[in-house]
């Protein structure tokens, strides 16, 4: 995803001269392309991320367009504060960009995993908060993005993630993307989880279950209509995501059910409270988290007999 992110920027940049580029300190082998052929609009700000945010937010005031890129714990946690005040109260046009969605840093350890960030962005009045589940969602994204008026948070993973989109697929910011029909049950995921959704819905077919994928990549403005048409089908909805499921997706769904009329079968598939201890490659993380093919496939098939 961060690959597609940077060749998109750079597209959008050679036409529009507002676009700035900031980073603290990282994306070797990843913003090189972008700061040679735009050295007037790159500036890596050193280990200091929270100058990062407030250089962005008056660059935002001139009349630029800037995006900050670095890890998303250093770019939501450590500058919390100055996202809080220079960029969402002072609705001002950055756009903050996190790599390294969940367990995308592994072997990093919990300092480097980006579990809460979802929470953290959607609670902040105006933020948009974007979660691309595939390339091509990032590619649109930032092209959707150029000329939307406020602050905007993008969230990308970086294992190489497929496409998962074809060419029927439409993108708009604020409104879910039908991945895969299906009439029995409903599986929705944001960010770096489309590709297990998809798998899920493929295992649960072999069991003659038929399973929609919907990417939620908008966080926020949530698209509560597409979720309420849903409910309207009264079948099993499951939410799947590399996050807390406190604050994040299945919160999000969670809280359009408990104001509509329907009670459908409901789980959310995440982490739940508590650190990751574990140090390794992403997979070997998820599966200790039971965010895997199998894992998930098990326990809706499980939840599904008892609904019976």
């Amino acid at each position: 995803m961060r690959k597609t992110f940077i060749d998109t920027l750079v597209k959008e940049a050679k036409k529009d001269e507002r676009i700035f580029l900031v980073c603290p300190d990282i994306g070797y082998s990843v913003l090189e392309v972008f700061r040679d052929q735009f050295p007037n609009r790159f500036l890596n700000v050193g280990v200091a991320e929270q100058n990062a945010i407030s250089i962005a937010a008056g660059l935002a005031l001139t009349g630029y367009i800037p995006f900050v890129y670095t890890i998303m714990p250093f770019v939501v946690m450590r500058p919390f504060e100055q996202i809080r005040i220079d960029v969402a109260y002072m609705n001002t046009n950055v756009r903050i960009v996190g790599v390294g969605a969940g367990f995308s840093y592994g072997a990093a350890g919990a300092t480097h995993h980006s579990l809460e960030d979802i929470a953290i962005m959607r609670v902040l009045p105006g933020m948009t908060v974007i979660c691309p589940g595939d390339p091509w969602e990032v590619q649109q994204s930032v092209k959707a993005s150029i000329n939307y008026k406020g602050p905007v948070y993008f969230r990308l993973g970086k294992q190489g993630e497929p496409i998962l989109n074809d060419k029927t697929s439409s993108y708009q910011i604020g409104k879910a993307t039908l991945i895969r029909n299906g009439d029995h049950v409903h599986l929705i995921s944001t960010s770096n989880t489309l590709e297990i959704s998809c798998k899920v819905a493929e295992a649960l077919s072999s069991q003659n279950i038929n399973c929609s994928v919907t990417s939620m990549h908008t966080m926020k403005p949530f698209d509560v209509n597409y979720i309420n048409s849903l409910l309207e089908t009264c079948k099993p909805i499951f939410t799947i995501e590399e996050h807390y499921i406190v604050g994040g997706l299945g919160s999000a769904v969670s809280e359009v059910i408990a104001e509509s009329k329907f009670n459908p079968l409901f789980k959310r598939f995440g982490v739940n409270d508590q650190f990751s201890h574990y140090v390794g490659g992403q997979d070997f993380i998820r599966d200790k988290f039971g965010i895997n093919t199998e894992i998930i496939t098990q326990e809706i098939l499980e939840l599904l007999k008892k609904e019976k």
